[in-house]
């Protein structure tokens, strides 16, 4: 695939081609990230659609100082950011939609139902999270990036992305422990 810096050079020319190989490169990624954020696959389509038509917009401002890769991860973390102090957040978060299609080499129905009773745990301990450790967590397991890098794109330093790690890591830690408490019949009532 070509140089992102080449196709931005294109896409400032005018090249529609260009735009297209860029989208294609990165939808994916940015959907995931935005998914993994709202957990609703109709919200996650809009925001991600409004993140790259932002990109289309601003695409001249990008300096080209830094990967693209992360310029684009910045806009979309600033869109989510947008949308949680947004009514529409407020609303939508009532109405959360976890479907997803499993492939897994494994054939063991038991197996399948774990694993997918597993991904449903760690889905909802995320949401639990606080989003700057919600955040924090989905771009450094989710999407593969350092901490310096998420300091930069978060606009915090990298100790403060280290202490929401851990923070938000204990708290993930605290909520599958409390799960299996109450799966084994430990927790009291109060």
């Amino acid at each position: 695939m070509s140089d992102d810096k080449q196709l931005i050079q294109e896409i400032l020319n005018g090249s529609e081609a260009a735009l297209e190989i860029l989208i294609r490169k990165y939808y994916k990624q940015i959907f995931a990230f935005v998914y993994r954020n709202v957990n609703n696959k109709d919200l996650t389509y809009d925001l991600t659609q409004e993140i790259f038509i932002k990109m289309i917009k601003k695409i001249k401002s990008y300096s080209g100082k830094g990967p693209f890769k992360s310029w684009l991860y910045t806009l979309a973390i600033n869109h989510c950011r947008d949308y949680w102090k947004s009514v529409d957040y407020k609303i939508n978060s009532l109405q959360i939609d976890f479907p997803e299609n499993l492939s897994n080499e494994r054939n063991s129905v038991s197996y399948i139902f774990e694993k997918n009773q597993t991904r449903e745990k760690l889905k909802s301990g995320i949401q639990e999270l606080p989003n700057y450790q919600k955040e924090a967590v989905l771009l450094k397991y989710y999407h593969d990036f350092k901490i310096k890098d998420i300091a930069q794109l978060t606009g915090v330093n990298e100790s403060t992305v280290k202490s929401r790690l851990k923070q938000g890591l204990q708290k993930l830690h605290k909520f599958f422990k409390r799960g299996e408490e109450i799966e084994n019949g430990r927790v009291r009532e109060k």
